[in-house]
């Protein structure tokens, strides 16, 4: 398994979650991702606190390709601000919030279905 440096191009379904991280792509990662259609990055997010509107721009850089972006919240399902569901649906974005691995099934669902989806998800334990 290859350790995951930041960037891996292209659509990808999450091949695991947990223990701190991800794995997807033949490689893995500790810590929080994000996927969009362009690719999977590393995401700087430890808690959902933590999270402000900045940190959700390349989802915003890519709004002609997503339709639906999904937030892993953590362990636990957090309410999203009225503010960023404001600022995602001016871009033609709806967002949902839901627990880290419901957020991770859903994603991968939506992927195998070709949909125009987008995943921020925290990493849990």
């Amino acid at each position: 398994m290859t350790r995951f440096d930041g960037f891996v191009p292209g659509r990808h379904q999450l091949d695991a979650f947990g223990a701190g991280g991800f794995r997807f792509a033949g490689m893995s990662h500790r810590g929080s991702v994000l996927a969009t259609p362009a690719g999977i990055r590393i995401w700087p997010v430890a808690r959902f606190s933590e999270i402000t509107a900045e940190m959700l721009q390349p989802v915003l850089d890519e709004a002609g390709a997503i339709d639906f972006l999904l937030i892993g919240t953590g362990a636990d399902i957090a309410f999203i601000p009225h503010g960023w569901r404001d600022l995602l649906r001016e871009h033609g974005i709806t967002v949902e919030g839901m627990a880290t691995g419901a957020a991770a099934r859903t994603y991968n669902v939506l992927v195998a279905e070709d949909r125009r989806v987008a995943a921020a998800l925290i990493a849990v334990d």
